[in-house]
């Protein structure tokens, strides 16, 4: 990750996270990242509609001159990277797994924005809908409303590896030989 804004809301993540694989979204506190808040966005997976905004961040709604709550973040981008899009923002939902990408967007001017995407999902729960948070930072920009997306690159971050409980590795340690679990037939 390059910009600093991406870093502290993903060391922020992590540290929610507890070496579990993502955390609850009741556990993200926005006044622990308030200063994140204007570039920290809410997407939902909903099958009909794609990934729409539940919230968005004034900054990221300045960057594209509108409210985007309801809009669906895949068509953010071109037909050349929406397909990529929406298997990045899959891989993200349905297996856990943090992603960065390069974006670039046209301005109105026809200049062209530089932009880092940080995805990261949510743990999973029964009877709620998926969902998953990321940040839009600009890494050049000159103020003008931004059009089309395009996808330059992107990979996933690895979970962490899988700690294990002080108590199950006593007794592991204890149980030798041949042992019998109780159970179903």
């Amino acid at each position: 990750m390059k910009h600093p804004s991406n870093r502290a809301f993903y060391a922020y993540w992590d540290e929610k996270r507890d070496g579990e694989r993502a955390p609850d979204r009741r556990e993200i506190e926005p006044a622990a990242i308030r200063e994140l808040l204007g570039d920290v966005f809410v997407l939902s997976c909903e099958p009909k509609l794609g990934y729409p905004f539940r919230v968005a961040g004034t900054r990221v709604c300045a960057l594209l001159d509108r409210d985007l709550k309801g809009e669906d973040f895949a068509a953010l981008f071109g037909a050349a990277s929406r397909a990529e899009i929406t298997d990045m923002l899959g891989v993200v939902s349905e297996e856990l797994l943090a992603a960065v990408a390069g974006v670039t967007a046209t301005a109105r001017d026809g200049s062209i924005a530089h932009l880092e995407l940080l995805l990261l999902p949510f743990s999973n729960r029964t009877h709620a809908p998926i969902s998953m948070t990321g940040l839009l930072a600009p890494m050049q920009h000159n103020g003008q409303p931004l059009g089309e997306f395009a996808l330059t690159s992107w990979r996933y971050m690895n979970h962490p590896p899988q700690r294990f409980i002080p108590r199950a590795l006593k007794k592991l340690a204890i149980a030798r030989g041949f042992m019998v679990y109780e159970g179903l037939r």
